[in-house]
């Protein structure tokens, strides 16, 4: 295990990978039901998406931690899946077995985009300045995604805000606001909140005093205070319900379902669709990329997962030589996978951020992850019970510690402030990643020319900008 990890040489141990596993298993469980729950709109069987979903996530992550050594775990990504049942069949009219075709072919083009060495340009076009914005960014990202799941933010909106909304068995599943939103501070006047704030408190003590699995300790331990206030409840634990045999009954419908005849033999049967069809696939490989992109450079910089070789082998390396090519094949093909089995994009979750603030430094990690993942098909009921204001604060801590990536940046100069400004401040207010990426790219080549350095920007992020604005133009026609 330590010749095959290389635990030494990144600084690391078995107990502190297993941890850090663990850790990351549990900031991102919450994908196992909220993915079901936005995909099963589109008509998709609930326990076949559960289940390809934790197939997905265990391939994924393994190939990542086997073939690329370092600690990051894959699983349908969260905006991926809800682009592909309120956008993609929802507002297009596609099938959800079109829709997966569609994933499928993302997938293969992510991948020809990684072997012919085009991910890897784009990387290497990023200024470094941007790259520490996208580094804090992601942290104001993260600690959002924690704000908001421990519900210590209230958002209201008036009637005359609301122009329409997506209704499935009576209740509304997607609300346009058209920015009427407010958001406020939480009342701490339920037990729920009240858990959050506990939760936070005892997670900041363990982490600044630095104890070993701070961040797993407040998780679980956060977790067993839920059960004494009755927060969380363990008579709610169904386990027929969430059988691994049911689960497996249902995969039937979903497995190979984007290569059948309502698929992808349907998807190119209408010639004047086809155009629509591209774009939409365009769309869904743009976010996918830079979603890993952002991830991989937000937080392997800081912590030397990617080394200076692994950064300087972006522009001459060939093959798989470097644990950054490895890295971006395995969140490439698991896209592909996932597809195959029924979910959505399958891309490298911003958790990680939890393990790797944890200690987690190689691909032990992610084996840890996976098997969490395995184990969750027979133990998923009691997996449930782990509740979102025990995780919450996990998202919240990691997220403080990825914004020390501003420190590196010139704020005192507007030519680096604007695009750093626009690429972070989106990646949280658009709660997307790769939104907050396009936004810092277009400024960054307008400051730029403004400034007479037009030269100075790659002619791959002048692609890269172009295919963002023609992304933006074909959502606000299908919006």
């Amino acid at each position: 295990m330590e010749k095959f990890f290389k635990l030494k040489e990144n600084k690391t141990n078995v107990s502190t990978e297993v941890v850090a596993g663990a850790t990351t298993f549990f900031a991102m469980s919450y994908i196992l039901f909220v993915n079901p729950a936005i995909l099963s709109a589109s008509g998709m069987p609930f326990q076949a998406v559960f289940l390809a979903t934790i197939i997905a996530s265990v391939i994924g992550t393994l190939i990542m931690g086997l073939f690329a050594n370092v600690p990051y775990a894959q699983a349908p990504g969260m905006g991926l899946n809800a682009f592909f049942t309120f956008t993609v069949v929802f507002g297009l009219g596609y099938s959800w077995q079109e829709a997966l075709a569609m994933v499928f072919i993302c997938g293969l083009i992510n991948i020809f985009i990684t072997i012919t060495k085009i991910r890897k340009l784009i990387i290497r076009s990023i200024p470094e300045g941007m790259q520490h914005a996208i580094g804090g960014g992601i942290g104001i990202f993260v600690a959002y995604v924690g704000l908001k799941n421990a519900n210590l933010i209230n958002f209201s909106a008036s009637a005359p805000d609301i122009t329409g909304s997506v209704v499935e068995n009576g209740e509304a599943v997607n609300v346009n606001i058209n920015g009427g939103v407010v958001p406020a501070l939480a009342n701490f006047n339920n037990p729920a909140i009240l858990l959050s704030v506990i939760g936070l408190v005892l997670m900041t003590i363990l982490v600044v005093k630095n104890v070993r699995g701070a961040i797993l300790i407040g998780i679980i331990g956060t977790t067993i205070i839920g059960v004494l206030m009755g927060v969380v409840d363990l008579g709610a634990i169904d386990w027929k319900a969430n059988s691994l045999g049911n689960s497996i009954a249902e995969l039937k419908v979903t497995f190979g379902a984007a290569f059948g005849p309502e698929g992808m033999q349907s998807l190119f049967s209408d010639s004047s669709k086809i155009p629509q069809v591209l774009m939409t696939i365009i769309a869904f490989s743009l976010s996918d990329t830079f979603d890993t992109i952002g991830t991989f450079i937000g937080t392997g910089r800081r912590t030397g997962i990617f080394t200076q070789e692994d950064e300087d082998a972006l522009e001459d390396s060939n093959g798989f030589n470097t644990k950054m090519d490895r890295a971006l094949f395995a969140d490439a093909v698991a896209t592909s996978i996932g597809a195959v089995f029924g979910t959505s994009n399958t891309t490298t979750f911003v958790e990680s951020a939890a393990g790797i603030g944890a200690g987690g430094r190689t691909g032990l990690t992610s084996v840890v992850v996976a098997g969490f993942f395995l184990l969750s098909s027979f133990f998923s009921p009691i997996i449930a019970i782990v509740p979102a204001q025990a995780t919450a604060p996990a998202l919240i801590l990691v997220g403080v510690m990825m914004m020390a990536s501003f420190k590196d940046i010139n704020w005192t100069s507007l030519e680096d402030a604007v695009p750093a400004f626009f690429a972070s401040i989106f990646m949280g207010l658009c709660y997307s990643i790769s939104y907050g990426i396009a936004a810092g790219f277009i400024f960054f080549a307008i400051v730029k020319v403004v400034k007479g350095k037009a030269n100075e920007v790659s002619p791959v992020l002048w692609i890269v900008n172009l295919l963002f604005i023609l992304n933006f133009i074909i959502l606000a026609f299908l919006g």
